[in-house]
This record gives C-alpha cells, structure tokens and sequence, in this order.
C-alpha cells in the first residue's frame, strides 16, 4: 500500500508577520470571551498561533469551502483541543452557524470581499452573537475617504486591478454597518504596516 500524500498547507508570510501585533490586542478584547468565530480563516495559521496563546477560547475557523482543507491541515497538526473543525462558510451564500459566540475575529478579509459581501457579514453577525459580544476586525481602512498612507493607496490599486470589487475600506462605513448591527465601537488600534484593529462591543 502507498502512504497517501501529505496534505499541503497553505502558508501566509503576512501571518507569520502580523500575529504577535493582533495577539496582544486579543489578549486584551478576549480576556473575558470564551467562543470565538473567525470569519475568513484564510491558511489557519492564525487560529493555531492565537488558539495555542489564548486556551480559555474555543476558537471556530470558518472560511469558504475550498480554503477548508488547508485550514484542517493546519489544525490537524496543531492538535490543540480548543480548535473544532473548520466550518464553511460564505458571508453571502451559506447559513450561518447555529451557534452563539460572544467573539468574532476577521483579518484582511474586508479589502478582499466586495462591498455587497462586507454588508453581508455585519448583517449576518446579529445571527450568531451573544450578548455583550466582541468582534474585532483587522485590516487597512481608509479615514474619511481618503488613504491613510502611500503604501496603502498602492496597495488598493493591486488589489482594484486583480478584482475591480474588492478595495481598502472606509473605517466610517464600516462602522456604519456595525452600528446597523447593534455594535459600538469601542476602539481603535493603530498597529504595524499601516493597519489597525477596529474593536466592537455589542450591548
């Protein structure tokens, strides 16, 4: 019998680069959180670092059904006990879990979804979040329409020329869409490389 191919995993050197920055916010917004889902779990190196760093937390990765193999490889070799399998999902075509999480993380998802999808998971966070819930969301944003520096404004004309959909986002509107989803900010954290972590609060 052959042994059977060993499962590829995807690897992100941005992860690798911005995990410690995003865990010492987490540390912080989570201390109090016990169920996590992260929307758009990408390569699943994230979920192992922050899982591994933040045992108190069950952390659920989701993403769309062709990322989830790469995530499970991930997970599977991590064998951390608070890191349920992978559950598909797309914002704007899946259910969303019948679960209640009273935390939801999501990097550099934002920029990549277009709009319509962005819209989609604010309005989908009110199926899942429990009360006095968390959501933390990671990622380049624009302030009042405009970029906040060069590398930024770089980076959005790579990323309109590889899908004319997808953009930095604007801090206010996104906002607006948390508000509509009964969320306050309550904060907003300048990190590396020209990013930040926006932190909501529900109730």
């Amino acid at each position: 019998m052959h042994a059977p191919p060993p499962r590829v995993k995807p690897f992100s050197p941005a992860c690798e680069r911005n995990r410690e920055p995003i865990l010492a916010v987490l540390r912080e917004a989570f201390a109090a959180r016990r169920r996590v889902l992260e929307i758009g779990s990408g390569s699943g190196q994230h979920a192992v670092h922050f899982a591994a760093a933040m045992p108190w937390l069950q952390w659920q990765c989701s993403d769309v059904a062709s990322n989830l193999a790469g995530i499970a490889a991930w997970l599977d070799d991590a064998g951390l006990p608070n890191t349920p399998a992978p559950i598909a999902l797309d914002v704007a075509r899946d259910p969303w879990p019948s679960a209640s999480f009273d935390a939801v993380f999501t990097a550099n998802s934002l920029h990549i979804m277009d709009w319509a999808s962005v819209q989609a998971l604010f309005a989908g966070l009110v199926r899942v979040l429990a009360d006095e819930a968390t959501v933390v969301a990671y990622g380049p944003f624009n302030r009042g329409g405009g970029y906040t520096s060069d590398s930024n404004r770089e980076f959005d004309a790579w990323l309109k020329a590889r899908d004319a959909r997808s953009g930095i986002r604007d801090a206010e509107a996104v906002d607006a869409l948390a508000r509509d989803a009964g969320l306050t900010l309550a904060g907003d954290i300048a990190m590396p490389a020209n990013n930040r972590c926006l932190i909501w609060q529900r109730g």
